[in-house]
């Protein structure tokens, strides 16, 4: 048994926290067009339930409108009716040749809630990082049973906490840098 034995299982928790995180904010809407929010909306396509970037072209061609071109016509309808009847609240304008997303700026309400969704989100990676900590620490006192020594013990526990508080500041990071794209008017 050696502490890389815990401590490389460990590191990919924490990675994996942090790149969940990441996606997450992805998807909260901040004001901007981001065409990660449609991600989550899917179309019927030859009986296959796909996302819209599969049957369209998504593009942002500002920052507060995202346009949808259908590569068949006959997939104008199945995306607006999927776009109106999502969460996204948005409604699409359909000129026959592209859909059209006009993002509308957020309120002060919706910004709050926002930033706390964000919040939230940043909070359960905390307790995963933290977790993956003490399921780490757990394993390496277990291992001096085994016949690891002390000292090489004490060792990793310091090296797990080192992890522990890298991936924390890249959750406050990636928390701080969203708040912000969200509180920007």
């Amino acid at each position: 048994m050696s502490p890389s034995d815990y401590l490389d299982p460990a590191e990919e928790k924490m990675e994996l926290a942090v790149a969940y995180l990441d996606e997450a904010l992805a998807h909260i809407r901040a004001g901007k067009a981001n065409p990660k929010i449609l991600d989550a909306i899917r179309v019927s396509y030859y009986g296959s339930n796909v996302p819209i970037s599969n049957v369209a072209n998504v593009s942002v061609p500002d920052a507060r409108t995202i346009t949808i071109t259908p590569w068949e016509k006959s997939m104008f309808k199945e995306i607006e009716k999927a776009i109106i009847n999502s969460e996204l609240g948005i409604m699409p304008e359909n000129n026959g040749e592209v859909i059209r997303l006009s993002i509308p700026p957020l309120t002060e309400d919706r910004r709050k809630n926002l930033v706390k969704q964000s919040k939230a989100e940043a909070e359960n990676a905390k307790v995963s990082v933290r977790n993956a900590r003490r399921d780490a620490i757990d394993g390496l006192k277990k291992a001096i049973k085994q016949g690891m020594s002390e000292d090489v013990e004490k060792d990793a526990e310091a090296s797990v906490q080192k992890l522990h508080d890298k991936y924390l500041k890249k959750i406050d990071e990636l928390f701080a840098a969203k708040e912000k794209e969200i509180l920007t008017v």
